[in-house]
């Protein structure tokens, strides 16, 4: 039965790693409104929260003990945010146009600060894979509202990686390259959970951590820039949208 749910995990990892490279592909072919780049991440961010909140943290809790849980919640939220803020002095969600703006924000010059970016979020998109994962080896029901929790914000994710790429002034080549990166690494992290299923206990609220991270702190300041109350509406979508597959799939 892992092995069955593993395969399916490692399918919808592929899937989020596509994402990830069409993301890519709407910057360097600039054929897409970046307007709806915003109600990705505003829906996303909404659906996260919600996932993480109803469904991952009382199935973590009952794996290992409230105590547990929320250590290993903290620890995920923790370690996102010292490989993209502290170790990695910039990155956002949002389109990244002039480098000289980018050497002023983290101090660095812009090659330097495309490739901490990228490496930061190599970080994420691992734990994405893993947070897939560990979903489908808790069960069926997780393993899904956590793909489509995270297939949310992949469009926003390559689409972001590459803008920057491309404000560094590398070729269209090179920022949809890292693009693919950021899946391959999502992919990664299926094939270790796959690894490690004994460890699901402890994988399923680190990763939890990490997607409440992405949600709270990268998704929702994003959201925040924009005037008016329409893309904050859209929060409250994707939370009502967590509501709703509850009612109509979870048994």
């Amino acid at each position: 039965m892992d092995a069955t749910r593993i395969a399916l995990a490692l399918g919808l990892g592929l899937t989020a790693a596509l994402a990830n490279v069409l993301g890519g592909l709407f910057v360097v072919r600039r054929n897409w409104s970046r307007q709806y780049l915003k109600y990705f991440l505003a829906l996303g961010s909404g659906f996260m929260l919600g996932v993480v909140f109803l469904d991952i943290v009382p199935e973590s809790t009952r794996l290992v003990g409230i105590d547990s849980a929320m250590l290993c919640l903290l620890a995920g939220y923790f370690l996102i945010h010292l490989f993209e803020h502290t170790l990695v002095p910039h990155f956002h969600f949002g389109e990244e146009i002039h480098a000289h703006e980018l050497e002023h924000e983290t101090g660095l010059a812009p090659h330097h600060a495309g490739m901490s970016a990228l490496f930061g979020l190599i970080i994420h998109t691992f734990f994405d894979g893993v947070a897939i994962a560990s979903g489908f080896l808790v069960s069926s029901w997780l393993g899904w509202v956590i793909f489509l929790a995270i297939i949310l914000h992949k469009l926003p994710e390559g689409f972001a990686i590459s803008s920057l790429m491309m404000a560094t002034g590398r070729s269209k080549g090179s920022s949809l390259w890292a693009a693919v990166i950021l899946g391959a690494a999502t992919i990664a992290g299926v094939l270790l959970m796959g690894a490690m299923r004994s460890e699901v206990q402890y994988a399923l609220p680190i990763s939890g951590g990490v997607t409440l991270y992405v949600a709270a702190s990268d998704l929702i300041p994003e959201v925040n820039r924009e005037p008016g109350v329409r893309i904050a509406i859209l929060v409250f979508f994707g939370l009502a949208l967590v509501f709703l597959v509850h009612r109509l799939f979870h048994v």
